[in-house]
């Protein structure tokens, strides 16, 4: 169907499998679900090819739940393109939530958006992406200033969770507790990320990976507060190819 419509989801809500929501620049507060639709969701950026039309295209979650849903079966079919995507605040994706979904997420940059923990404890994962049973196709994506109050400040990965992260910067993320969190990426439950062409530089810690089979190639790995931690990964002697791993010390920041 075609309409014109001031909010993103009252688009996709009238949608159809197939269907574009071509968003106009501007700001949009809201938290938006795609629902299991095989749609595409872009800015302008999608027609024109003009990046300027990312930073101008913002959609704002008002510290009020993730920013984007992903939680009913979408593919790669479901495409988001060409946003930012900042102020989420949720107890797991702050920025994006992804769950037994795997969508395609691409030329967006995904900042400033926060997790939170249970009273009890627990939660506060995926300040930037969270992914549980999923495995999208994350794109030409900058993923920078989020944070996690537990683990995963960029990207946080867990239960056969295989994402494939390419051609993006993760940079200046935190994972809060101390030690090494995932400052830009946290997987467990043998959750085996693929990235390529990736710069991962300034967060809190770089890779946390329990269990699984990540994959790195032309990786560069910088100046990140803390290093990479691996426990009981599989398949270690392909774990890095072409990458460059330096300035990963404890104390980074210390005056010289």
């Amino acid at each position: 169907g075609t309409g014109n419509y001031t909010v993103i989801q009252t688009a996709i809500d009238a949608t159809s499998h197939g269907d574009t929501v071509l968003v106009y620049p501007g700001t949009y507060t809201e938290n938006i679900n795609f629902n299991g639709k095989k749609i595409v969701v872009g800015s302008l950026y999608m027609t024109t090819s003009d990046t300027s039309y990312i930073s101008s295209t913002i959609i704002d979650g008002n510290k009020n739940g993730s920013v984007v849903t992903f939680e009913n079966g979408e593919d790669t079919t479901a495409v988001l393109m060409g946003f930012t995507i900042q102020n989420g605040l949720a107890y797991t994706g702050g920025g994006i939530y992804c769950s037994t979904a795997s969508p395609s997420i691409k030329n967006t940059t995904i900042k400033n958006n926060n997790t939170l923990m249970y009273s009890g404890g627990g939660a506060g994962r995926g300040g930037g992406i969270y992914c549980s049973s999923a495995s999208p196709n994350i794109e030409n994506v900058n993923i920078s200033s989020n944070s996690a109050l537990n683990s995963g400040g960029g990207i946080f990965c867990i239960s056969n969770s295989s994402p494939l992260i390419k051609n993006s910067i993760i940079s200046d993320n935190s994972a809060s507790i101390t030690g090494n969190n995932g400052g830009a990426i946290y997987c467990s439950g043998n959750s085996s990320p693929k990235v390529v062409n990736v710069l991962i530089t300034g967060n809190t810690s770089a890779l946390y990976c329990f269990y699984g089979s990540p994959i790195f190639e032309n990786v560069t790995i910088a100046n990140n507060n803390l290093g990479l931690y691996f426990y009981n990964t599989t398949g270690n002697a392909q774990l890095f190819t072409n990458c460059i791993i330096r300035n990963d010390i404890y104390n980074d920041n210390a005056p010289a």
